[in-house]
């Protein structure tokens, strides 16, 4: 697989500058690899990577084990926003950032229209 990196990061880019209260996203390889990004300046996109795998790891892990079929996101709200893990495919994971003050409805449907897209670039 031949991977787009210019491609994949206009496509975060756009979706980051696009969709209201989004703060940042990275596409991330289920090793934990960064593929792209369009995170905050102040975040390391090498660590964010690795603790994104660990988390879908765990999360497919617990899946499992409470037999709820096969992972599609996982959602972590904490006071300042929240973190959502989406399935991507079977050779990424997208990582969004949104504020606060994100509508999650919104934010779910905003998360779905970009997917294709970057499984599109990702093939």
């Amino acid at each position: 697989m031949t991977i787009n990196t210019a491609k994949l990061e206009s496509i975060l880019q756009n979706f980051v500058t696009g969709a209201s209260d989004v703060q940042g996203a990275a596409l991330v390889s289920p090793d934990g690899l960064p593929l792209a990004s369009s995170l905050p300046g102040e975040m390391d996109e090498e660590r964010v990577s690795a603790m994104s795998a660990a988390m879908l790891s765990l999360g497919e892990r617990i899946g499992s084990e409470l037999a709820r079929g096969f992972l599609d996101r996982i959602f972590v709200e904490g006071d300042q926003g929240y973190g959502i893990l989406t399935n991507c495919g079977e050779y990424a994971v997208l990582l969004v950032l949104a504020s606060k003050a994100a509508k999650q409805g919104v934010l779910m449907l905003e998360i779905k229209r970009v997917i294709p897209e970057l499984k599109a670039a990702l093939n």
